[in-house]
């Protein structure tokens, strides 16, 4: 039986804060490098593997694309470090989170990236697996290898839908600003 709909935001650094970062080029520190040829941004995101240790890993996801209405019944964490998401292409995506600590349903929050925006989840905070929209996208994903259990999944008390409405809503709104 479907639930309450998640108003869907739009992902801004100042509204995804609480949770992580969000890895864009507007607004980043940046200058020339490599004799000018090059514009570096620099220090986009905060990679933490804990205090455990473990090591850096650069991956791709390939995610296949969700059909909205679509039932949010899970959320999972990574209590050892933090997980980047950085998209390949420009098609937006959906982003599901709620904060570290035990989970409360209550402040789960859902965004959609303008499709060139990336995210990069704190450690401990709750979000859903990759929510590619539209067509199969592929993600650089930067996150903590080693020992240690650094996956908790957690089924939610109900489900939680993601609809076209609130997608359409928040996107015309992106269209005004």
């Amino acid at each position: 039986m479907a639930g309450p709909a998640l108003k869907i935001e739009r992902l801004t650094r100042e509204a995804f804060a609480p949770f992580g970062d969000v890895i864009e080029l507007a607004g980043a520190k940046h200058f020339a490098i490599n004799g000018g040829t090059t514009e570096r941004f620099h220090d986009l995101a905060t990679v933490d593997l804990g205090p455990q240790g473990g090591r850096t890993l650069v991956n791709v996801f390939r995610g296949q694309p969700r059909q909205l209405p679509y039932e949010v019944k899970m959320l999972e964490r990574h209590p050892l470090g933090s997980q980047a998401f950085i998209p390949l292409k420009t098609t937006p995506y959906l982003v599901v989170v709620a904060p570290a600590g035990e989970l409360d349903v209550s402040k789960m929050r859902a965004f959609v990236s303008e499709g060139w925006q990336g995210v990069n989840y704190a450690k401990g905070v709750w979000h859903h697996p990759l929510l590619a929209l539209h067509e199969v996208s592929d993600f650089v994903v930067v996150d903590r290898g080693g020992e240690g259990h650094n996956c908790d999944e957690q089924d939610l008390p109900g489900v939680y839908l993601l609809t076209q409405a609130a997608l359409d809503a928040v996107q015309a709104t992106q269209k005004v600003a």
